[in-house]
């Protein structure tokens, strides 16, 4: 069967699916999660038989070590999986809340209702966990779903999705719930991004270069970010200490993450605060580079930060530092480099740290708070299914809320309009 015409049976599968899971009942939809997450302790020895393959295969492919890891599952990582299911079916409903309700001059009244946008696309890369994460979340939130992994793991996906089913039969929900794609050509993303009739969402997860290509291609709303260059403005009425405490954090919490500081600017009255946060952060064995004011205040920065590394996404120990003339010019290279993630100013004086807020145009923006914090768990959502650097229809960090869409009811009482 060709590829095309393989994937269009599964969209068509998942939007016939697709009102039967938005219609079950909470309770069924959390008992197919605990359903899964036994199925996945009944086939771990399975699992990860099949990740062993692709581990196999990587390696022999050369794939790097951090690939490698990214790929690689464990016991203790099917363990944060069978967590992570049950930690989602604990989750609040968001699906049928009515908010707004008000009563109209004409008598009638009118709200708005959550309801789940319909079925939605995961296009993922290394991580298999993946799988079993997205699936749940769109699950919970009354979608349906079709995810295709990366071709490097796809014995791990496979199996996974013969997880997904048995626990999804298991509770009286159909197998289409949750669909793996079963073949690793990539032109199976060019076939599901076409199909904007059966689709109504497609949620890349990897690297810039699968990012670009779904955003381009796709006939169907995605939901994205291409970068995390994120930036901490070190203000002329920044508190020393705080200062020092959440560049360090921002930048050195987690190296690969897309919130994590890649920028730090510092006022220029403020650059006294330099030697000593340079001097921490080389301890770490970050690479700092710096612009000429940032080197003349802190000698132990030896390498020029050019132009380039103002837009570089890093993931990595390294991070640039330029010295600013204020919160205007920090405000200015942010919009001129920055790529909408999240940006935060270490202040003490509520009117700066205001006009930031309010100015700097990022999903996240913060206030005397490490950029590592821009996060669904940390922002009380219970988990995330990506972050959202786009205005519409969600943007930050996406939870179950963000995977659904609203309607308006209308309630009356034999009203008629005159």
């Amino acid at each position: 069967m060709e590829i095309a015409t393989h994937i269009e049976q599964m969209a068509r599968a998942a939007r016939a699916a697709s009102p039967l899971v938005a219609n079950a009942p909470v309770d069924q939809r959390n008992a197919a999660l605990l359903a899964i997450r036994e199925a996945i302790a009944e086939d771990r020895e399975a699992i990860l038989s099949a990740n062993e393959k692709d581990l196999e295969q990587g390696r022999i492919k050369g794939l790097d070590e951090a690939l490698i890891d990214r790929l690689a599952l464990n016991p203790a990582r099917l363990d944060a999986v069978e967590e992570g299911l049950a930690q989602v079916a604990a989750l609040a409903d968001p699906i049928g809340n009515v908010s707004g309700l008000k009563t109209m001059p004409s008598g009638i009244k009118v709200g708005t209702m959550r309801v789940p946008l319909g079925v939605i696309g995961i296009i993922y890369e290394s991580r298999p966990n993946v799988t079993i994460e997205a699936a749940a979340l769109c699950m919970k939130a009354g979608n349906a779903v079709i995810l295709r992994g990366g071709s490097e793991a796809i014995h791990s996906n496979m199996q996974l999705g013969a997880s997904l089913a048995s626990g999804l039969l298991a509770s009286g929900l159909p197998e289409a719930v949750a669909q793996v794609v079963p073949v690793a050509d990539r032109a199976a993303v060019g076939a599901l991004l076409g199909l904007s009739q059966y689709l109504d969402l497609i949620v890349p997860r990897g690297g810039k270069g699968l990012i670009e290509r779904v955003a381009a291609e796709s006939r169907i709303p995605v939901l994205k970010h291409l970068d995390g260059i994120c930036h901490v403005y070190i203000d002329v009425d920044a508190d020393a200490d705080k200062a020092h405490q959440i560049a360090i954090n921002a930048k050195t919490q987690r190296y690969g993450t897309c919130n994590t500081m890649e920028t730090l600017l510092v006022a220029r009255e403020r650059t006294e605060l330099l030697p000593k946060l340079v001097a921490a952060l080389q301890a770490k064995g970050v690479e700092v580079r710096g612009c000429a004011r940032s080197r003349s205040a802190a000698p132990a920065i030896t390498l020029d930060a050019v132009e380039a590394d103002w837009g570089t996404e890093y993931l990595a120990p390294i991070l640039s530092i330029r010295v600013v003339d204020d919160v205007q010019a920090a405000m200015e290279h942010i919009a001129a480099f920055g790529s909408d993630h999240t940006e935060s100013i270490v202040t003490e004086n509520e009117a700066t740290a205001t006009r930031f807020l309010r100015e700097v145009d990022s999903s996240s923006v913060m206030h005397n708070a490490s950029t590592r914090f821009a996060d669904g768990f940390e922002y009380g959502l219970g988990a995330e299914i990506g972050i959202s650097t786009d205005k519409l229809h969600a943007r930050g960090p996406v939870g179950l809320e963000g995977l659904t869409s609203q309607k308006y009811i209308v309630k009356g009482d034999g009203h008629i309009r005159e």
